[in-house]
């Protein structure tokens, strides 16, 4: 049954499935490195932030791998797949590297290599993001596809979404922190780390960028119509921008 799975999704795209697959074996590998190692990084285990963004672009490769089966020009998907897999890879190498040295990652320009590297990672995410888009754009000028409307539909408007929500991130770039009403590393919920205290604008970018899981999969169980993944958009976004709103305030989401 497992195999059944396994070659299922192999079907879809085998380049970004293969490689969600890493990361999740990588993220699996910095957790139990996390309840091993006393290396601390602002209050918090070394390898928790590794962790999370392993999962998380494991997370977004596993998705991609099901939605560009649905492109007519494999050429450019399979480009899209290479340059995605080396400049994330790009990032996440950094990450770890950053921390196995004790050092944060985002925001760290206390020396030169730290800037170096800093400078790095904002670099390969802005190739991935051009590159996402560049993508977007085949799902509005492909006229025809091989699923239904509404799922269809439910692809591009979690897809714009997402970029919105990434986009997001250049603020917190700006800012040079995540925190509103505080410095960073207040303290926080398990595992995300949001802060219970202040507003964090990490909630409005998870939340956007899962746009992509969560709008299909609700149109999947609840959408028998346009209107339906219209609406189920609309109120999610609606959601998402108050968590964004709420944390420029200096409001928790969760206290």
């Amino acid at each position: 049954m497992l195999n059944n799975f396994f070659e299922y999704f192999k079907t879809k795209n085998e380049l970004l499935f293969s490689y969600s697959i890493l990361c999740l074996a990588a993220g699996c590998i910095c957790l139990i490195l996390s309840k091993y190692s006393s290396l601390q990084v602002t209050g918090l285990n070394a390898w928790t932030k590794p962790f999370k963004f392993f999962i998380s672009f494991g997370v977004f490769a596993f998705t991609m791998a099901l939605y560009v089966v649905y492109l007519d020009n494999q050429r450019q998907v399979t480009n899209y797949c290479w340059s995605f897999i080396i400049f994330s890879s790009i990032e996440l190498l950094l990450i770890t590297v950053q921390a196995s040295r004790g050092k944060k990652s985002h925001y760290n320009i206390d020396t030169p290599f730290d800037r170096v590297i800093f400078a790095l990672m904002g670099l390969s995410l802005i190739v991935v993001l051009i590159h996402t888009i560049f993508i977007i754009t085949l799902f509005f000028t492909q006229s025809q596809f091989d699923a239904s409307d509404e799922m269809i539909l439910a692809f591009k408007l979690s897809l714009i979404m997402m970029v919105l929500f990434m986009l997001q991130g250049f603020v917190m770039i700006k800012l040079f922190k995540h925190t509103v009403g505080a410095e960073d590393n207040t303290p926080g919920i398990p595992v995300l780390n949001w802060s219970k205290n202040y507003g964090d604008l990490r909630v409005a970018h998870f939340f956007g960028m899962h746009a992509l899981q969560i709008i299909p999969l609700l149109t999947f169980i609840l959408a028998n119509t346009k209107r339906d993944v219209y609406l189920i958009s609309l109120l999610y976004f609606v959601f998402v921008t108050f968590t964004l709103f709420q944390a420029f305030q200096g409001k928790p989401f969760i206290r």
